[in-house]
């Protein structure tokens, strides 16, 4: 029996328990000179949190020498244990997922200064990492593209979270991070575009575009989220919604047009074992479900919230890729840049129900949903087309 499958349900435990006591509005409350604490939301809202003096309680949350308030502090610790725990799992590992022993291939075909089909970003990295250390040091390599790849997911979660325990109950069983195991570049650039996703919220184009095209240097597909996260970001009206079905009416009929465009940038795809037309029922699963539980709350959740919007039509997005454009090779890569935003989505939705028995209802259908999807990604992560399982890292092997 393989018992590594443990270190998976134990780390997910961990990680989830650590951030049940993380308090994201504390982390983003604002402090005005005076010394008074104030909240973003409740801001936004024409509403202030007065406290008292920082001599005083400040609302049950000291300051420290730094401006820093006890409760920020321990939830910087908090997201910084999570960050080590993610980090350790997927640096130590060795042979885990499909494709780990092909990159290490790549990485000696890079020292050697020979051809590979990689974007420029990650090969200048390689090089550079290889360089510094001794020959055929994977290892290293391999650890430096996980601490960024973690590191852009956990800020990522806690700049765009409402509820952070629960945005890493879904980050984990919803599969993203275990995934991250395998696919290296790609889940890279996701957490990059992820974490950008902070800037078109803040209308930072600048900023955005910037952290696309640093992503893009390692993977051209993220390339992607600049059109789709634009037009996720534009507050649709019902005549918008004639684009919509005219967008996917000629994804139906000029499937040619759109796989020369594709192809003359990935032409190594076409023909391929990727290039099969096949879509996922699971995903597609995913995409209804919450986009029924985005319209039962529509007009409490996401009508007058911004993030929440955005967040639904990524998730509308990610659905018409999946039913119409399964010509596009690898389309859940296409889609995950979209639905990864579920994550936020699900808790920013079920918080603003009004009643407490259907917040907990909805919880409860929610999380016991993607227990079950954990349970069976958990039991395909044994194939070996994914590999994921058994896991195995170089300290104790």
């Amino acid at each position: 029996m393989d018992y590594s499958i443990f270190i998976y349900l134990i780390l997910t435990v961990l990680v989830v328990a650590l951030g049940w006591f993380v308090n994201l509005p504390a982390v983003r409350s604002e402090r005005t000179e005076y010394g008074f604490a104030r909240d973003r939301r409740a801001e936004g809202a024409g509403h202030s949190v007065n406290c008292r003096k920082v001599e005083g309680d400040d609302c049950g949350l000291r300051r420290g020498s730094a401006g820093v308030t006890r409760r920020q502090m321990l939830n910087r610790i908090l997201i910084c244990a999570v960050f080590l725990l993610l980090f350790a799992v997927s640096a130590c590992r060795i042979a885990v997922g499909n494709d780990y022993w092909v990159y290490r291939s790549d990485f000696l075909l890079i020292e050697q200064n020979r051809h590979v089909s990689f974007e420029f970003g990650f090969v200048w990295v390689v090089r550079f990492l290889q360089s510094m250390l001794n020959h055929d040091q994977y290892l290293p390599v391999f650890a430096v593209f996980s601490f960024f790849t973690v590191l852009f997911f956990v800020r990522g979660m806690a700049d765009l979270s409402e509820q952070f325990c629960f945005t890493v109950f879904l980050l984990m069983t919803g599969g993203y991070y275990f995934s991250s195991l395998n696919s290296v570049r790609y889940y890279l650039v996701l957490a990059i575009a992820m974490y950008s996703i902070k800037y078109v919220l803040q209308d930072e184009w600048g900023k955005f575009i910037l952290w696309i095209l640093i992503a893009a240097a390692f993977h051209k597909s993220v390339l992607v989220v600049i059109p789709l996260y634009f037009l996720a970001s534009r507050e649709w009206k019902k005549r918008h919604m004639l684009l919509l079905a005219a967008g996917c009416a000629s994804l139906l009929l000029f499937q040619n047009f759109y796989r020369r465009i594709i192809f003359y940038f990935y032409p190594f795809y076409e023909g391929s074992m990727f290039d099969t037309g096949e879509t996922s029922l699971t995903n597609i699963a995913r995409c209804v479900a919450v986009f029924v539980l985005s319209l039962l709350y529509y007009r409490q959740a996401i009508r007058g919230d911004k993030k929440n919007r955005f967040y639904f039509y990524c998730n509308l997005g990610a659905l018409v890729l999946y039913v119409f454009a399964s010509f596009i090779p690898e389309i859940s890569r296409i889609g995950y840049y979209l639905n990864i935003t579920n994550i936020f989505l699900i808790p920013g939705i079920i918080v603003k129900i009004p009643e407490k028995r259907q917040r907990i209802l909805w919880t409860v259908l929610t999380a016991t949903a993607y227990l079950a999807y954990f349970a069976l990604f958990l039991r395909s992560a044994y194939s070996t087309d994914i590999r994921l399982l058994p896991y195995r890292n170089w300290i104790f092997q």
